[in-house]
């Protein structure tokens, strides 16, 4: 990568996240924040959610940065999704109590997310590789959001036993149709041209084009002016937009909308039953239906609930509304199970607690809503 000098005053005490800035023409910098674990995909922590808050608020003060990039490490993935072990062990030893630990992961990861959907001034995102869960929450949050031919994006909470969080209770309710409830139901693998779609991402380019897209931003005009940046930043990837050389061909989903909005009407007990009859020679339907019925049933009301939110709620209701759901599924719902069947003991057969859709109790979810905090809710206040 040119251009790229160290943030020699970051003191993070992680280098799992590398913060550098871009010298520009125009005097301005532009702030590079690389998720730097490779081997793990990319998945955030703890640690690297906090650096990022860090540097992402020094960045929005500073008069000199007039952009901020978040790429990831390697060739396969942006991100993930978070790193869930810390989540699993400790909500393992409480024993159907909502732990410390998930009370902090989850409310600074979505401090985190709601900065980046607030930030102001032009934020990019390079969403290259696998774009999932905590790494589609960075992605959603950022205004410029780059897909390439090798995106693979999807929230693939139904299979680990949460649900679609990190701001899916705002982006999902404002998709065409029914498709935020199919994608958090199947977990459905999205290209390019399905993320353009569906609103997650603006703009297409092809992976060898991450130098030419760094050298156009050197040599941009930046501003003090946050937008006009914006302008300007799009400006500059839609020229480069129009050469590429792997065209972002058409999105499925678009095309299947009419098909996934049948599949998903009614009630969560007929899109089951409905699920479960299916007969279609399309491969990747029946991909996503076996998806849906082999994830959790408590996660499928979690996510049906989450679609009748609406879009009545604003962001800082929705990231309110998801806390309390999540450190209340890590304690109550099936999400040990499907960690220790996908990622700790690695068998692939999740013993959920209930059998199928019907046998889920109305007081087990509503348990699940109620917040541990009464009055006190700490993202009340989110800014």
């Amino acid at each position: 990568m040119t251009h790229l000098v160290d943030k020699a005053a970051h003191t993070s005490t992680t280098q799992n996240v590398v913060f550098q800035t871009l010298a520009t023409a125009s005097g301005k910098l532009v702030g590079v924040v690389t998720l730097n674990v490779e081997k793990a995909l990319n998945a955030l922590d703890l640690d690297m959610v906090r650096a990022m808050t860090v540097q992402l608020n020094l960045w929005k003060k500073d008069p000199l940065i007039a952009c901020v990039v978040l790429d990831g490490s390697g060739e396969k993935a942006f991100c993930a999704g978070g790193d869930v072990r810390a989540l699993y062990h400790a909500s393992v030893a409480a024993k159907g109590q909502v732990t410390e630990v998930a009370k902090v992961f989850f409310e600074e990861e979505y401090r985190l997310d709601y900065l980046l959907h607030t930030f102001g001034k032009p934020v990019l995102v390079w969403g290259d590789g696998i774009v999932m869960g905590g790494g589609l929450g960075l992605m959603a949050g950022a205004s410029h959001r780059v897909v390439t031919e090798t995106s693979r994006i999807a929230m693939p909470e139904v299979t680990i036993g949460l649900y679609p969080d990190v701001g899916g209770s705002y982006f999902l309710n404002r998709m065409p149709g029914k498709m935020g409830l199919f994608l958090g139901l199947t977990a459905y693998q999205m290209n390019a041209a399905d993320a353009c779609y569906v609103g997650l991402a603006d703009h297409y380019l092809n992976r060898d084009d991450k130098e030419l897209m760094f050298d156009a931003m050197a040599t941009l005009d930046w501003s003090d002016t946050p937008a006009l940046n914006h302008q300007r930043l799009d400006s500059m990837i839609n020229e480069l937009s129009n050469q590429v050389d792997i065209p972002k061909g058409d999105s499925l989903l678009a095309e299947s909308q009419e098909i996934i909005d049948r599949l998903m009407a009614g009630s969560l007990t007929d899109i089951v039953s409905r699920m479960s009859t299916l007969s279609t020679d399309e491969a990747w339907l029946n991909k996503a239906c076996a998806t849906m019925l082999a994830g959790s049933p408590i996660s499928w009301h979690l996510a049906y609930i989450q679609t009748q939110l609406g879009t009545k709620l604003s962001l800082t209701q929705c990231f309110k509304w998801e806390l309390t759901v999540s450190v209340n599924t890590c304690a109550k719902g099936d999400f040990c199970e499907g960690v220790r069947a996908l990622l700790i003991d690695k068998d692939r057969q999740p013993k959920w607690q209930f059998a199928d859709v019907q046998s889920v109790p109305n007081s087990v979810i509503e348990d699940i809503l109620t917040s541990p905090w009464g009055e006190e809710h700490p993202l009340s206040q989110l800014s």
